[in-house]
């Protein structure tokens, strides 16, 4: 009987002497009150009754998230998070954990310090533009002071700036303004890029369509030209060419208009000595073709006597008759 209970007390023992310690932790054992050991991750022995285990130290990145309040130098109020990431330096778990007893609020007050020791410096935008610089500092400032107590800064972000919030309006209302100017700025482009491209083109219509005009009256001259050429040949004066083709337009004109199913318009001339003045031109004509005709008329005489045929003889043309009733 007194062996069970030699056996169960033996028991007991093995068990209060055996501990486990997690991967990537430490634990401090002292005995009678004093440091003893530090003991890492696996099953660990330690003597009952006379070993203590004084705590734990997690050996893991950790991460500490500090909310700052500071003034910029153009007395703008921020409120900025600074984000710490350390961890316990393994060789040095003794200082981390009998030099320190609130690592957390020593880390706070060095991130403190830091970020309104720099911030103060630099205006609302520079806080912006230069956050990783205050990050650098913070990071500088908190290894010199806490390598000291065994803990090692890995890094540290600023993850947000948030100014006041009139502030971020007004900000936001000059973002805004920015934006339009821009807009406005290239839309005033885009609108003389427009209007220009509309007069180059305008101008090269314009240009285009003088040439036409120009290309159409050099050839109606060229035909006029041709066409007075071929009445002189017949013994046609310039004068009576030219009002034999005014007469031959204007009756063109004429059938031309008269052509048209939707017309009802024609165009007369009004001076008082119109009247007479197409008449003159109607004779003038009228003469001249009766002239080209009787050319035409000897030149087909000539080549019919050249092959031996007498052409019966025409009366002679009633011109001069036509013309003397019209001057009487």
């Amino acid at each position: 009987m007194i062996t069970l209970y030699i056996i169960i007390a033996i028991f007991f023992i093995i068990v209060l002497s055996l501990f486990t310690v997690k991967q990537q932790t430490a634990v401090i054992i002292e005995r009678f009150g004093k440091y003893h050991s530090i003991r890492n991750s696996g099953l660990q022995f330690k003597v009952p009754l006379v070993d203590r285990i004084a705590g734990r130290l997690n050996l893991r990145i950790q991460q500490l998230d500090v909310i700052i309040e500071t003034k910029t130098k153009d007395n703008v109020f921020v409120k900025m998070k600074v984000s710490v990431q350390f961890k316990v330096v393994q060789e040095r778990v003794y200082e981390a954990f009998y030099k320190l007893e609130y690592p957390h609020d020593q880390i706070t007050s060095y991130v403190f310090d830091v970020v309104r020791a720099e911030v103060p410096k630099l205006k609302l935008d520079d806080v912006f533009e230069r956050k990783d610089d205050i990050a650098i500092a913070v990071k500088r400032e908190l290894n010199d002071a806490m390598v000291t107590y065994g803990y090692d800064i890995i890094n540290t972000l600023i993850t947000d700036i948030d100014p006041d919030i009139q502030v971020k309006h007004a900000m936001n209302r000059i973002n805004a303004a920015d934006r339009e100017k821009t807009a406005a700025e290239y839309e005033g482009e885009a609108e003389r890029i427009r209007i220009v491209a509309k007069a180059k083109a305008e101008a090269e219509s314009k240009r285009l369509q003088g040439q036409g005009i120009a290309d159409q009256r050099r050839e109606i001259a060229r035909g006029l030209v041709e066409s007075v050429d071929v009445l002189n040949s017949v013994g046609i004066n310039s004068q009576e060419a030219s009002a034999l083709i005014v007469v031959t337009q204007h009756y063109d004109t004429l059938q031309s208009i008269g052509a048209e199913n939707n017309s009802n318009l024609i165009l007369l001339p009004n001076s008082p000595q119109a009247g007479s003045d197409m008449l003159n031109n109607m004779v003038a004509s009228f003469t001249a073709s009766n002239q080209v005709g009787e050319a035409m008329k000897k030149a087909g005489d000539k080549s019919n006597s050249n092959k031996g045929y007498q052409k019966p003889k025409n009366n002679p043309p009633q011109t001069d008759n036509f013309t003397s009733g019209f001057e009487d």
